[in-house]
Formats: C-alpha cells, structure tokens, sequence
C-alpha cells in the first residue's frame, strides 16, 4: 500500500505517509489508516496473547462501558432485534438480550468455541456474510470492531441494507483526540514506537486499520444516509483488571509491567479528565 494510490473513506482526498511505512493520514479531514493485515484465526498469532489474561483484564471496562452503551441505545429503542458484529466474548449480548432478541457474529474460532456454553446465538463468519440476504434489524453494534474492518464503506452500506428504516447504527471506537493515542504519536516522533504499535495492535491477530474521530466519522455515516442522534466518550481505563490488560501481550518484563501500573493508577483521576481514548456514537438510518 501507497500513500499514491489510496484515498480516504471520508473526504477521498489523497492520503500521505504518517508516522511508519505502514501508516497513511488525510491532511484534509485528520483520518489515519493502517496497512496492517488481519490473522484471525492464524495459530501463530493467537500464540502471542494470553486469552484468559486478556478477558481478565478487559472485562470489569468492559461491562461496565457497554452498560453506559446499552442505556443510550434504550433510551432511542428499548426493543427489536439487535445485530451485535465482532461479538466476542458476548458480555454485550448478555447485557442486551434482557430487552432484545440478539444476535451475534464473531469471527474468531476459538473465542465462539469458548462462549459457546453461555448459550447465546453466535455465528461464527464475518459480517455480511454471516446474515441471510433478507435479515433486517432494528440495532446493528460495533463495539471495538470497525475499526478493524478494511473496507469500512461496504460495511457501512452493509449497516444501511440490514437495517429497518429508522433502525440505529451503534459505534464504539477509539479516538484520534485521545490522550494516549496523542501522546504514542509524540513518542512515535521520538523514535519511541512500541506504544503507538500498541494501541494500533500491530502484530495481534486483528490490527487496527482506520483512527477516527467524531468529526470525521460523522462525516462519513452521514455520506451513507443515517443521522447522527448522539455521541460521547467512554472511559478508556480502569483500576479493576489494569494489571492483566497491561501484561497479556506477554512482550513486557515484571519492571515495565509494574512500573506502568503504578503510573497509570497515580494518574488515572487526572486521566479520566483529559479527551477520552474511547468514543461512541448511535445513528439513525433515514427512512426512504
């Protein structure tokens, strides 16, 4: 991939080359793309995460996120069939189908095999082609998912085709305005890389491919027909399960490990003051 020859999803101005060989920003617009290549469902890419240490470390935010999320999405719809896509570990899921008849879909093998004594209706494949041609929902999730898809605008108008008229689009996603990914693109500059593949997930089963932030992704589901209806930001951290989170890469020694839990807990009352690593936004598909 060449910064010559692709253009933003957005605005479709030119991007140009970023911080690494493998990273483009739109000078128009502030969107950032990766060239980074998803292996799922690859062996030797799982080998590199401790799956229990992650689910451990995640969980507590987790919950308590998609609990905010699920509040904002009732207070729109209370009711219907809801498509959650990139499910996971189906803590959403299990959340939502107290008011939804959910559904979900999950791409990793091994993570379906695991949820699968929960009893909830996962399928395993990717979205669209997981659904039935004439499926149509009334909520449609992604939560920490699209920004791993590589063709965004045929998923979005894949939301579009999928849903009711009137139906909400849901999107949880990292931040270009947050603290943290600022911070990594200062140290990036500095030579100090290893947080800023961090937060793009290079070399994990499924990167990062695209950086939004709220404007620029309004711009682009308002290009697709739906409006947005409200967005804000989650928190990006928590006490509860830090220690876990830090250490399941495996690629940080006991120091390291404890010296950024110890800076981040100091920190973390200040932190949750500063733009948010974590953003979400509910739109609606315009009838028609």
């Amino acid at each position: 991939m060449t910064a010559n020859n692709k253009e933003c999803p957005v605005c479709h101005a030119g991007l140009v080359p970023g911080l690494q060989d493998w990273h483009l920003k739109c000078p128009a617009c502030r969107y950032e793309s990766a060239a980074l290549e998803p292996v799922i469902n690859s062996d030797p890419a799982h080998e590199m995460i401790d799956e229990q240490a992650r689910e451990d470390g995640l969980r507590a935010l987790r919950v308590s996120n998609f609990t905010t999320l699920l509040e904002r999405i009732k207070s729109k719809r209370s009711s219907g069939r809801l498509l959650e896509v990139g499910c996971a570990h189906g803590w959403f899921l299990e959340l939502a189908q107290q008011s939804f008849e959910v559904v979900g879909i999950e791409p990793d093998k091994a993570v379906v095999e695991a949820v699968s004594h929960k009893g909830l209706p996962v399928r395993q494949g990717y979205f669209p082609q997981a659904l039935d041609a004439h499926e149509r929902f009334d909520v449609i999730v992604f939560n920490d998912v699209i920004e791993h898809i590589p063709d965004i605008t045929q998923v979005i108008e894949q939301c579009h085709r999928h849903l009711n008229d009137g139906g909400l689009l849901v999107l949880n996603l990292p931040s270009s305005d947050g603290v943290f990914y600022r911070l990594s693109k200062l140290l990036a500059r500095l030579s100090l890389r290893n947080p800023f593949e961090r937060l793009w997930q290079k070399g994990l089963p499924s990167p990062h491919v695209h950086y939004f932030n709220r404007r620029n992704l309004e711009q682009l589901i308002t290009r697709h027909d739906f409006v947005t209806m409200t967005d804000g930001k989650l928190p990006t951290l928590s006490l509860d399960g830090l220690h876990a989170r830090i250490s399941y890469t495996g690629d940080l020694g006991r120091f390291s490990r404890a010296f950024i839990y110890t800076c981040v807990a100091l920190s973390l009352p200040i932190l949750n003051r500063l733009p948010g690593d974590i953003f979400y936004s509910i739109s609606q598909k315009k009838a028609g």
